[in-house]
């Protein structure tokens, strides 16, 4: 009798689920009794044989369902044809040479290269690809020694936030002895000379708890090159302190070491200094408040720069000058309308990257703040780059937009000239394609960008295939830029919709604001508009939408399926937060407390719970074709938020749409992911969406896909 029904099941389009069980677990929060049914899924796959288990079968069904999808070979073969072009990295000089990362196409892992002058050979410095078969060994970050000496290099496997520093002679070629270990969230910072640099790292977990135990006491170092890191001399901690991280920077001069204090993701945050030239001298509180943001930009002399929201929403750049007994304050660059987002001081002045309506405009100001004009861009899109020394009269920059591939440019910051470095040409018509930024309404009336792009000759009849992306916190910007694996599905037929949700830094503090803590339902309520504008004004309906986000953006497709599942025809969350309660108990998640709020609040606690996936799927309700994605190795995000969430989601769904759960093996939250693995997840992603919305691919894809059909005679 069982055996029929789940054929009957299988037959109606409803997968057969691996069983999840389901145990009584409850908690009390603020007089609040929470279930917590599959708490046992929390538990780290490498070590808990139920959970490897559960994780088997999960992937032995979703493996099967995808690879049964119609055009799912047919989409993975044109995403290597769209993915395999050389591609650039932003060049960077150090010590006189000139370093930068590209890839020839479909190498697993960039290649870092170097030249002695821009007209040289040249020369591969490291090549991560063979550090591993599979490529799932990274290269994590660089830091150089200003002088050219020395550098750091970081190792990270699988995926995991924790990196293995390694340091090169660059004069040699050889690797020193020691390595750096238990580092996480941190740069090395050299000093000039290459004489030491600074470091953050934790004290080493318990053995098997590396992937789940909080992160907490980070502590801030000092390394000799060609010592042990067992001689490494503590320079800061704060054993009251357990959420505070440290970033250091040391000035381009060597004088001035300034830490940046954080004790979450985001601002506010102090600033601690020390004169590295007084050997009896302590660190001074530059900023002693959690009130406003600053963010170092380099010293002149006695003078040290700062970005910063104090009084400024907008941002702008300000300095203390420490030669007298108290610092004093100045303006330099005042706020304006447009988003500040960083700033650089090169060739004796200030470079600075503003966002206008999620684009960038670059413009330069002299040392006293006088504008020096504007460094004009190829076009509306992003920008980065523009970093160097006070002294170069060179600087370099990547602009890239949604039809266009990153390009890289040299700039001559004495006459104001700059060509084209070096350029990438992908399998496709930048002509063939539409862009436009639309404004919106969310429910409270705030004003909404949002950025459109599908092929010209889409058609307006309310039946376009639409991928509905989102991410809204951390003060983290969208911005155009150029994705193979968005361009195949825009290539299709398919319609991109990528808007600006609050709690993203588009338009500066107020804009962040408004979506995290109590308000984070703005973000929700942003997204919810974004869909039910493209519905309204003809360009979908419900069941040929689609919602995709990561990480907090996963946590935003899981709060709005769960709110609003008649919105969707299907759900893309990927290494989402999705139990609010408890994120802040796993790894880095306490730090996420700045922007999500602390449970111990009841008000905050009252609002996690309200919009909390996990804690919001209701039995009997007929979710959207959902696949969850997640990674074994993501030690940011742990993918027990995953497991829990498809688990609740398998049991509450009441209809015939597949909910699944797509795991990687040996990958994190994302970084360092190989491209053989990530052109797989994305033709697994795409053609799970082509099956549920329906879609018929036009383009290679379509035209390849009907080569295979027979021809009736």
């Amino acid at each position: 009798m069982i055996s029929s029904l789940l054929i009957a099941l299988s037959i109606l389009g409803a997968p057969d689920y691996p069983e999840s069980r389901r145990v009584h677990h409850t908690d009390v929060y603020h007089g609040t009794t929470v279930n917590d049914p599959y708490r046992w899924l929390e538990k780290d796959v490498r070590v808990d044989d139920e959970v490897e288990a559960w994780v088997d079968a999960q992937a032995d069904l979703t493996r099967s369902h995808l690879d049964a999808l119609e055009h799912r070979e047919a989409i993975e073969e044109r995403l290597e044809q769209l993915w395999d072009y050389p591609k650039f990295r932003t060049p960077f000089k150090v010590g006189g040479k000139y370093y930068f990362s590209a890839n020839t196409g479909l190498q697993n892992q960039d290649v870092l290269y170097t030249m002695k002058s821009l007209d040289s050979d040249t020369t591969i410095l490291l090549d991560p690809n063979t550090w591993s078969k599979d490529g799932t060994v990274a290269l994590g970050g660089t830091s150089f020694s200003d002088d050219g000496r020395y550098m750091t290099y970081a190792i990270a496997d699988a995926g995991s936030d924790w990196k293995t520093w390694k340091i090169r002679n660059l004069e040699t070629g050889k690797d020193l002895e020691e390595t750096i270990e238990w580092s996480k969230f941190s740069t090395p910072e050299w000093m000039p000379d290459g004489s030491a640099f600074y470091y953050c790292r934790y004290d080493a977990p318990e053995e098997g708890a590396a992937f789940l135990d909080r992160n907490v006491f980070m502590k801030l170092y000092r390394h000799v090159p060609g010592t042990p890191q067992s001689a490494d001399t503590l320079v800061l901690e704060d054993a009251a302190q357990s959420k505070w991280t440290w970033g250091p920077s040391v000035s381009e001069d060597g004088r001035w070491l300034v830490v940046t204090v954080w004790r979450g993701s985001g601002p506010p945050n102090l600033v601690k200094v020390r004169d590295l030239t007084d050997p009896d001298g302590g660190f001074i509180d530059l900023v002693g408040d959690w009130e406003d943001e600053f963010e170092f930009v380099e010293a002149i002399d006695d003078t040290l720069y700062f970005m910063t929201d104090k009084d400024a929403p907008r941002k702008r750049l300000v300095a203390a000058d420490m030669g007298d007994s108290e610092p004093t304050w100045s303006e330099i660059i005042s706020e304006q309308d447009a988003t500040l987002k960083s700033v650089s001081h090169v060739n004796g002045s200030f470079v600075a990257n503003y966002m206008q309506d999620a684009s960038t405009r670059i413009s330069r100001y002299t040392e006293d703040g006088t504008p020096a004009g504007e460094i004009k861009l190829p076009g509306i899109g992003s920008a980065g780059g523009f970093t160097g020394r006070s002294d170069d009269s060179e600087t370099f920059y990547s602009f890239t937009s949604f039809t266009t591939p990153p390009t890289s440019y040299r700039i001559d910051l004495d006459t104001g000239e700059s060509h084209v470095m070096t350029e990438s040409k992908v399998d496709f018509n930048p002509a063939d394609y539409s862009v436009e930024q639309v404004f919106y309404s969310s429910k409270d009336g705030t004003r909404v960008p949002m950025f459109l792009v599908h092929r010209k000759d889409l058609v307006r009849n309310g039946q376009a295939p639409t991928l509905l992306y989102g991410y809204g916190g951390f003060d983290i910007s969208l911005t155009p830029y150029f994705s193979p694996s968005r361009l195949a599905w825009v290539e299709m037929g398919g319609l991109l919709a990528i808007p600006n949700l609050r709690g993203g830094g588009e338009y500066g503090r107020e804009w962040h604001e408004a979506g995290t803590k109590a308000r984070k339902q703005n973000v929700f309520d942003d997204f919810i508009a974004a869909a039910e504008w493209l519905i309204a004004n003809d360009y979908t309906t419900p069941d040929r939408l689609a919602i995709q986000g990561g990480s907090n953006g996963g946590l935003l497709v899981g709060a709005c399926m769960t709110q609003r599942p008649d919105l969707y025809g299907a759900c893309l969350p990927a290494v989402g937060v999705m139990d609010m309660l408890r994120f802040h108990k796993f790894t880095i998640g306490a730090a996420w407390q700045s922007d999500f709020g602390d449970i111990s609040d009841p008000e905050i606690f009252k609002a996690l719970h309200a919009y909390s996936p996990y804690h919001n799927l209701e039995p009997g309700i007929a979710y959207p074709a959902t696949m969850v994605t997640t990674a074994d190795t993501d030690d940011r995000v742990v993918p027990g938020h995953s497991f829990k969430f498809a688990a609740a989601l398998q049991y509450a769904h009441a209809g015939d749409e597949p909910v699944l759960i797509r795991i990687d093996r040996r990958a994190g939250h994302g970084a360092g992911k190989p491209t053989r693995m990530r052109i797989i997840e994305t033709a697994d992603v795409w053609a799970f969406i082509v099956d549920a919305l329906n879609v018929e691919p036009v383009g290679p894809v379509g035209q390849a896909q009907a080569a295979t059909v027979p021809t009736e005679r």
